[in-house]
């Protein structure tokens, strides 16, 4: 069973992702002040860090520092704060992801599974959706055997909603993984993205899946089986 450690100072936040946690399996530490986080790290010694930046005692970042000098254990961080320089630094200094406040659990949970299979390397190399075969190495698309041409973009927008089925993303959650972290376009961007994929896919049965759209969510690669 995987641990995660919950370093979360506001009690109904940290008692939410703890519950869906523990559904899902996994052993649950919790933490709420900052200055304690790093004790109970080095006791408990947990597989996967949920960190939140605003903490009693000291703050996420001087946390994620002082996780990182003790080893490589993969840390999500948690923050109510979304300018994009706040981001940044929290790659720069070796967050694995970032969630912004308020969010949804199951998107926390998905996040923490994604982030889990990539740093054990089990993230499949090819997965089917019914006829819809996709090749996460060779980066090729095939619908009923025949190859589906991308641009480069669509690809990847693609290759990302299909590695996390069934999971929603806004807008804004594309354009950080995807164009990345200093793009400063148009988020309708996304949106003509998507619809190109789904022209491209038109002849994929709707009984397999399809690209949703949820209204004021965002999008979800929706699949009804393997």
């Amino acid at each position: 069973m995987k641990k995660i450690l919950i370093v979360e100072d506001e009690f109904a936040i940290s008692q939410v992702l703890k519950a869906y946690l523990t559904k899902q399996n996994y052993e649950v530490v919790q933490c709420y002040a900052g200055g304690e986080a790093i004790e109970v790290f080095e006791k408990e010694v947990p597989d996967l860090v949920l960190l939140d930046i605003m903490l009693p005692g000291k703050n996420g970042w001087v946390i994620l520092k002082e996780i990182r000098s003790l080893g490589s254990c993969p840390v999500i961080m948690l923050t109510a704060l979304g300018d994009v320089n706040y981001r940044l630094e929290g790659f720069g200094e070796g967050a694995d992801d970032y969630i912004i406040k308020p969010f949804i659990a199951d998107e926390v949970v998905a996040r923490v599974k994604a982030v889990m299979r990539r740093v054990s390397g089990e993230e499949p190399s090819t997965i089917n959706f019914g006829k819809l075969h996709i090749d996460f190495i060779g980066h090729s698309v095939r619908l009923d055997g025949k190859e589906i041409f991308l641009t480069p973009r669509d690809l990847s927008v693609l290759l990302f909603l299909a590695k996390q089925p069934n999971q929603t993303f806004t807008r804004d959650q594309l354009i950080e993984h995807i164009w990345g972290w200093d793009y400063d376009g148009s988020d309708r961007a996304v949106d003509l993205s998507i619809k190109r994929l789904r022209k491209a896919l038109a002849d994929w049965s709707g009984d397999e899946g399809e690209i949703r759209t949820l209204r004021g969510l965002g999008y979800q690669f929706n699949v009804h089986q393997k």
